[in-house]
């Protein structure tokens, strides 16, 4: 099953602490999962970002959406605790979710402050503040969206780039691309080591490790969009692994991949296909042919600066 939204977790989230003591935000996790009996598929779901296991950053929001409204407290650093106006919605009949959190004026001014006050009845405008489900996503989760968004706009531009070029310019990237991975050892090593066939294609083998331990065979074909890359060329790498006594080979395109092609390497197994669209989005990742344009520190309240005066 998937994580749950947002808004799933704010009444378990209430009755985990119903009990009126303060629990420690990082104990609240585990215990609203299992409350609401998350898989352990479901608990190891990350944001596109990678940096939160996705469950707790809507337990997270789902705990701010409440303090918000009032309903839990938060007496110390690190803690929570309900509070009275929280046991009085455990005791009512109706359901807590965001529309029942809209009758306190304060979260009415935090949800207005976040532009979301139209997501408890979302219209078509609203699309990309919810789930492929219809619910609401969490402020980080749309950040992660927007980023990923930019991000392939830029690698579709960093293909037609990559394609416009002369073929000397691709058989230079790949050998810059690999080195920046971390393989083939120095630019100079690398260059050596993957020869040129001057039609805008490379090949040969490059050091996986820098002592030579394990050594993978590198081609590279520069393709025009509309042709693909074949299962005969996948076949021709593996033959050219044996002979050359390699262990693994990438083959990259500034194209694509027919499914045979595909079906092809996964059956071989120790081969990695990287089409055109693989290959803009490691350029982003590791900084070819890309630049910083703008960073937006995203901050957090500095809790041991204001408990310093406790």
């Amino acid at each position: 099953m998937a994580v749950p939204p947002l808004h799933a977790f704010l009444h378990p989230l209430l009755e985990v602490l119903e009990d009126g003591q303060e629990h420690r935000v990082s104990d609240l996790y585990e215990a609203v999962a299992n409350r609401m009996g998350l898989t352990a598929e479901d608990r190891t779901e990350v944001l596109p970002s990678g940096k939160q296991r996705r469950y707790a950053n809507r337990i997270g929001w789902a705990k701010t959406y409440l303090a918000k409204a009032g309903m839990v407290d938060t007496p110390r650093r690190g803690y929570a605790r309900i509070s009275q106006r929280g046991q009085e919605a455990l005791a009512s009949t109706q359901a807590v979710d965001l529309e029942y959190l809209l009758q306190y004026p304060a979260f009415q001014t935090f949800r207005y402050s976040l532009n979301d006050a139209e997501d408890v009845t979302p219209g078509p405008a609203d699309a990309s503040r919810l789930t492929s489900d219809g619910a609401v996503k969490t402020p980080h989760e749309r950040l992660d969206d927007l980023v990923r968004s930019l991000n392939r706009e830029l690698a579709l531009e960093v293909l037609d780039q990559v394609r416009s070029k002369e073929a000397g310019f691709f058989e230079h990237l790949v050998v810059r691309l690999l080195v920046k991975m971390g393989y083939g050892g120095s630019m100079e090593d690398a260059g050596q080591a993957v020869g040129r066939s001057g039609d805008g294609g490379i090949d040969g083998i490059i050091k996986q490790d820098r002592l030579g331990l394990d050594n993978v065979y590198v081609q590279a074909k520069r393709y025009a969009a509309e042709n693909s890359v074949g299962a005969g060329e996948v076949r021709n790498l593996a033959g050219a692994l044996q002979m050359h006594k390699a262990t693994k080979g990438v083959l990259i395109t500034t194209s694509s991949f027919t499914k045979d092609a595909i079906t092809t390497a996964r059956q071989i197994g120790t081969i990695v296909l990287v089409d055109g669209e693989q290959l803009a989005q490691l350029m982003i990742e590791y900084d070819l042919g890309v630049a910083t344009e703008a960073v937006y520190p995203v901050k957090k309240v500095d809790q041991d600066f204001f408990d310093e005066w406790s």
